[in-house]
């Protein structure tokens, strides 16, 4: 199998399945915010901008190790894989109606840097995957941070 074959190879089914999975949550929160009391929203606000901030976190992380992977040293990975982790650090310890929009703002931003990034790796097989699995997740933050 060629590099170019294995770059649109697309994530397996067990793939599939847990990212999807991970969803649960972001919809689960965003439903919560527009249902709970008044007295539980901003638990319900708190979970899903902590859920947000570590999937965020996570999607940073993976340039760390796309980083590792080289055989000629650059700090860009390292340095963008960084920048995931302090905004969502920053967020979730906003009030959830401007830490929610950030989450789902960098949700958007993640993308379009994996975008570009990731078929050089050759993983723009799971760019189908990942857009997915963003517009949901934002949209899930930026209907959330509406309803706070």
């Amino acid at each position: 199998m060629s590099s170019a074959d294995l770059s649109l190879t697309p994530p397996s089914t067990l793939a599939h399945r847990l990212a999807y999975a991970g969803l649960v949550p972001f919809v689960l929160g965003a439903l919560l915010v527009w249902l709970v009391r008044e007295d539980a929203l901003a638990y319900a606000a708190l979970a899903l901008s902590g859920y947000a901030a570590a999937v965020v976190a996570m999607l940073g992380g993976i340039h760390w190790g796309l980083g590792f992977r080289q055989t000629v040293q650059s700090p860009t990975p390292f340095a963008w894989g960084a920048v995931p982790v302090v905004v969502s650090s920053i967020a979730v310890i906003m009030p959830p109606h401007a830490g929610l929009v950030i989450h789902g703002a960098m949700l958007v931003i993640c993308y379009l840097v994996d975008r570009r990034v990731y078929p050089a790796h050759g993983l723009s097989g799971w760019l189908t995957l990942r857009f997915r699995l963003s517009a949901v997740a934002a949209l899930c933050c930026f209907l959330a941070a509406a309803g706070t």
